[in-house]
Formats: structure tokens, C-alpha cells, sequence
């Protein structure tokens, strides 16, 4: 979204995106947020509870497969085992192996989903938005910058950023399947909101993170391996 077909960043249009998720953060904070996450949630589903309805456990269990932690141990595992077989099958040549990881397209997937994490990790302490849970149980809507605290630890969404860094690489990657990338990570943001995880803006925080990681990604590792 980002990025020219010559791997280029197209910096404009990504402060343009910024200035616009801001306007839409400061919207959301003024009551687009209240009136969107009543809308969009279902009063009986939420992550800590089990429901039996059907679109509830499927956006739960979608988002336990799709969860941060599950991307970075699968990428990890997928990188080990990708180069224990470069240099195994090049006769434990492992500075081989290194070059080849490097081209891999697992190795870019994993660095876009691990920039995004460390991106929003640092944001949630930052901005210190209380989650929808105290707003479903008290009414009320907090921010307590510098917090570590989990019920202040709402903005960004880590699932849609994770997902949206992870899937729009393989949508570059993979350009005949982009379509089902981008839909899949929409799902997966919207059921963040419906099942009482994130307000809508922390969504659209974290994906737009997930889509700048995975462009800042692409063009950094396409000029270091053509170097």
C-alpha cells in the first residue's frame, strides 16, 4: 500500500496515513470509539468468558489461531528449521544458509510481524488506553500513560497489527492471493471489536502499523539483498 513496485517507500503517502489514523484516533476519543464499539459488540461475547453463539466462538477461536505469540513462535520455528536445511543440505554451510535466509520469504514475513509487535509494544505503555472491559463493567474510559498494566494496554491492537504486518507481506509476496490476505486480516480486526478486546480505533492504529511494517520490511530487506 505503501511501496512502489521498485521497492520504494512512498514516504507522502504514509505521512498522509498517519495524519489521517491520528484524526480518526482523536474522533474515536471524542465519541466515534463509544459509538462504533457499541455497535459493532455483542454484550454477551468477550474473550474472557465462553459463549456458545456461533460468531462469537468463531471470532474467539480466529483470534487465539491469529494471536501475536502464535505468529512470532511459528515464524521463529519456520526460520530455524529453514536454516538448519540451507546449511545441512549445503554441507553445514552456515554462512550460506545466513545469505539464503535472508532471500527467504518466511524471514520476511517473521521481521514484519516482529517490528510491528515492538512497534505497538512500545505505543500500549505510551498511550495507556484502558481497555473495553472497564467500560463494559464501570462505564468508564481511562488513559494512564506509562502503564503496564493489560487493561491499559489497549492501543494499539497487537492482533491486528500482527496480522495485517504478517498478511499484507504474503499479499506482496504472494500477489494472486492478496485479496484473500486483506480480507482475512479485516476479519480478523473487526473481530476485536466484537468480541469486547479493543475499541475500533485501536484497530485502525494497529493496522495501519501492521501495513507500514510490512512495507518498511519489504524495501529494507530488497536493498540489503541486492546489494
Amino acid at each position: 500500500m505503501f511501496i512502489r513496485k521498485d521497492n520504494t517507500l512512498k514516504w507522502n503517502w504514509i505521512l498522509w496515513g498517519a495524519i489521517l489514523t491520528l484524526l480518526l484516533v482523536v474522533c474515536g476519543a471524542m465519541g466515534l470509539d463509544k459509538w462504533l464499539y457499541t455497535l459493532i459488540h455483542r454484550g454477551d461475547c468477550n474473550v474472557w468468558t465462553i459463549s456458545s453463539g456461533f460468531w462469537c466462538s468463531t471470532f474467539i477461536t480466529l483470534g487465539n489461531i491469529f494471536s501475536p505469540k502464535h505468529w512470532i513462535y511459528s515464524l521463529v520455528l519456520c526460520v530455524i528449521a529453514f536454516f538448519v536445511y540451507k546449511a545441512i543440505k549445503n554441507e553445514n554451510d552456515f554462512r550460506y544458509a545466513f545469505v539464503k535466509i535472508k532471500n527467504s520469504y518466511v524471514f520476511y514475513v517473521f521481521c514484519s510481524v516482529a517490528l510491528a509487535l515492538v512497534t505497538t509494544g512500545i505505543f500500549k505503555v505510551l498511550i495507556g488506553r484502558s481497555r473495553p472491559l472497564l467500560f463494559d463493567a464501570l462505564g468508564i474510559r481511562l488513559f494512564e500513560p506509562l502503564s503496564f498494566d493489560y487493561a491499559f494496554n489497549s492501543m494499539p491492537s497487537g492482533h491486528s497489527a500482527a496480522n495485517f504486518a504478517g498478511l499484507v507481506m504474503l499479499g506482496m509476496l504472494f500477489p494472486r492471493i492478496k485479496w484473500a490476505t486483506w480480507t482475512l486480516a479485516i476479519i480478523i480486526g473487526f473481530s476485536r471489536v466484537y468480541v469486547g478486546a479493543h475499541w475500533p480505533m485501536d484497530v485502525v492504529v494497529g493496522a495501519f502499523i501492521g501495513m507500514v511494517c510490512a512495507d518498511v520490511v519489504k524495501s529494507w530487506l530488497k536493498k540489503i539483498n541486492h546489494k
